[in-house]
This record gives structure tokens, sequence and C-alpha cells, in this order.
């Protein structure tokens, strides 16, 4: 498992006198990234506190802004916040996890049905491209970079379908199932990680030729066997599984 956590205090970036506010903004969106990998990774099991201290100082930041992104990452649905005792990772129970995947295999299905009234061929160029990069990462077996392209994937689809509303329920649902998502690609059972893969083929397939209502089954199926691998790495023992839920 990658993580893009640094393994010392090494700052994120160093300090300068006039830094400004795009500088501020910059290493704020870095450390939200690094620290939404490591949740998301499975670093910290379901349930525990988050460590700020030891984040702090793999991170070389202070309390401040690291809280700061905590709070987003709360927004996002990864974390809850504990009045005046830190925070900790949210977990979910099966039903959950039934009801979430459900909801984004409809979000994702009328996604993709829209966007294929409306995608542009910049944008399934762009869309093959990251398949490719994805595809990369599979035979290198890089779970990290592959889950990174993987989710602009589906983010590049949703932007496609131009339905603002559909793009906002989207982002709340992912950011709560993110985790869960990552790591029932190692379901041990279905080999999920090559499944997917055969299925983002399918998907491909299906946005080239503008197939909307065969996307939207591709699509929604595709979470379906998502929630179900998701639920079977629920239950399976830790040993051989990065920090499984």
């Amino acid at each position: 498992m990658k993580s893009t956590i640094p393994d010392t205090g090494v700052p994120i970036a160093p300090p300068t006198a006039n830094g400004g506010d795009r500088q501020d903004a910059s290493l704020h969106d870095e450390i939200l990234l690094r620290l939404r990998d490591y949740v998301v990774e499975g670093n910290i099991p379901e349930g525990a506190r988050v460590p700020e201290r030891q984040l702090c100082e793999m991170l070389g930041i202070s309390r401040t802004p690291l809280r700061e992104a905590l709070k987003v990452l709360a927004a996002e649905g990864l974390i809850e916040l504990l009045p005046n005792r830190g925070a900790r990772v949210r977990q979910l129970s099966q039903r959950d996890l039934e009801e979430l995947f459900d909801v984004m295999a409809g979000l994702e299905s009328l996604a993709g049905r829209l966007a294929c009234e409306t995608i542009t061929d910049a944008e399934i160029t762009a869309i093959e491209q990251l398949h490719y990069e994805m595809y990369g990462h599979y035979l290198h077996r890089d779970m990290h970079g592959y889950f990174q392209a993987n989710q602009r994937i589906h983010e590049s689809i949703v932007a496609a379908a131009r339905n603002e509303t559909l793009k906002t329920a989207y982002a709340n649902f992912a950011g709560r199932i993110r985790r869960v998502r990552y790591s029932a690609n190692f379901a041990r059972k279905r080999q999920r990680w090559a499944e997917a893969m055969r299925e983002h083929e399918a998907i491909l397939d299906a946005l080239r030729r503008r197939a909307g209502s065969e996307l939207s089954d591709i699509l929604f199926q595709h979470l379906r066997n998502k929630r179900a691998a998701a639920i079977e790495h629920l239950a399976e023992p830790e040993e051989g599984a990065p920090a499984s839920p």
C-alpha cells in the first residue's frame, strides 16, 4: 500500500516570509490531499481516534492546519469530530454500506446516461487517457495510483453530465464511501481488482459509443459489484489485507 504521507517530519512546503493567500491555499490543499489519502488507504482503523500529534510530526505541521483539514474530511464524511475530544474515523455498518452504495449506483447510473447526451470528443479522449493511466497502475500493482485515476474517471463522467445538482449530491456521498471503496479492491474471494478493471473496459466502450442506456446499466452494476466486495471485505479477517474496516 502506497501512501503520500512522508516518513519523517519534513515540512510539506518550506515557510516563506511573504507566502500570501495563494501559498496558504496551496499548502492547505496539499495537507488535505495527503491526509485524505492517509485515511482512505486504511492507515487508521475504522472507529479509531485520529492521532493528531503523530500526524503533525509526519506532515511537519502544527495542530492548526491539521485541524482545518480534519474539518474538511468531516464534511466529506470520512471522519467524525468529537466535541473537545479530537476526531475519529467514521465507522460504517453493513446496512450503511448497502444504502450508500445503492444511492451511489443510482447517481452514477444517471450520470452515465446524461453524459452520453452531452459529452464532447475531447472529454472522451481525456477519460481514455485516465483509463490507460489506471491500467498502467493496475499492471504495476500500484493501488494508490490506480485508485486516484479511477476516481478521476468517475468524477469526469459525472462532470460530463452537465448537472450541478447531480454533481453536488455525488460529491457528498462519494466522500462518505471513499475509504471503503478503496479497500473493496482487496476483497480476496472475488479478486475484485481484476473484476473492476474489466468493468472499466466496458464503461469506456459504452462511453465511446455514447450508448447512454447501456452505460447507465453498466455503471449501476459496477457499483453493485463494488458494494458486494465492500461488504465481503468488511467481514474478512485483517490478516493479509491493508487496514480492513
